[in-house]
């Protein structure tokens, strides 16, 4: 009896010994240089191919578990260290097939003259490897900003992105998001919208940017350098593109009312006086662009100030009589 106790507290003990040197398999997490985080699973390498063997076993790893942790490079994996001393595309898939380890994700890159530009690893990697471009065009991590001029001449993007192995970097809309409606607040005549969707169903992006209108925000011009070639005014000059003396295409007008007391208020019509003159004839001899004017008499009308200039009875009726032609009645 006592022989039987003895055996059953020896069987205890290797019990408790095995389950006390008993090692947990868990994942383990690389943080890597520039390639983000990097999930080993224990469990995914131990899985069994059939029920008699194991994928792999411990021993194919861990020849020596005691052993200092080495930190080993891509490089050195490509020579048949650590992870590629079974990932050599043989015995498991290679260590070039960077995405079975790696994550890749979108990354978005701020242009402020244009807005955020957005690279997509996913559609690159339907027709490329990652060593098409890392690391001879981007070390893996951050990298410094490229101007579109360098790309132009071949760097970074414009490796590749040259109209030949893939659409050229000239083609801004390639990758810069749909340019947007600019509006410009003009005090004198309201705002005047840019659109640059009409604009580029006529001419390529380099037409204007960056000879004729720098990225971002640019001083304003004035009508005057436009007129000379300037700005807008270096297509719109009547040959290639309706003239800036033409103010309605772009600026828009409305119908003005003046409040008169005792007379009644007078309807100035921008339309039926753009039936049969040009902005420019009153504008801004006549009528300078801007508001809070101040108001000219009849008397001085008379003298062919403002309305008078025109309003004399040769050009146009006289504002001496007629006057309900202008001022209504309540």
């Amino acid at each position: 009896m006592r022989f039987k106790s003895a055996l059953l507290v020896l069987a205890a003990l290797a019990v408790g010994s095995s389950a006390a040197y008993a090692i947990e398999l868990k994942d383990i997490t690389y943080q890597t240089d520039g390639g983000g985080k990097v999930v080993f699973s224990h469990k995914k390498h131990l899985k069994k191919k059939t029920d008699k063997s194991p994928n792999v076993s411990c021993k194919v790893c861990h020849e020596n578990p005691r052993a200092a942790k080495t930190k080993y490079t891509m490089a050195d994996m490509e020579k048949g260290k650590s992870c590629g001393k079974c990932h050599n595309g043989s015995k498991a898939f290679s260590v070039a097939k960077c995405t079975a380890c790696h994550q890749v994700k979108n990354i978005t890159f701020k242009v402020k003259e244009t807005g955020p530009v957005l690279f997509s690893h996913n559609k690159h990697l339907k027709t490329m490897q990652c060593n098409a471009c890392h690391n001879s065009l981007y070390k893996t991590g951050p990298n410094k900003a490229v101007s579109m001029a360098e790309m132009e001449k071949g760097k970074s993007c414009g490796a590749c992105h040259n109209g030949k192995k893939a659409f050229s970097v000239a083609k801004c809309d390639g990758c810069h998001p749909s340019p947007k409606q600019v509006v410009f607040k003009v005090k004198e005549t309201g705002p005047t919208v840019f659109s640059h969707s009409k604009h580029v169903e006529l001419y390529s992006c380099s037409s204007c940017h960056t000879k004729v209108f720098p990225l971002g925000s640019g001083k304003p011009v004035t009508m005057a350098a436009m007129e000379k070639g300037k700005s807008c005014g270096a297509c719109h000059n009547a040959k290639e593109a309706f003239a800036v003396s033409q103010c309605d295409k772009c600026h828009p007008v409305r119908e003005i009312k003046f409040k008169v007391a005792d007379v009644g208020d007078v309807k100035f019509s921008h339309s039926n006086h753009l039936g049969m003159y040009k902005c420019k004839d009153c504008h801004s001899g006549t009528f300078p662009t801007k508001r809070g004017g101040r108001q000219v008499s009849m008397d001085e009308m008379k003298k062919a100030k403002s309305c008078g200039a025109c309003h004399d009875g040769k050009a146009a009726f006289t504002v001496n009589g007629n006057c309900d032609s202008c001022h209504q009645h309540g």
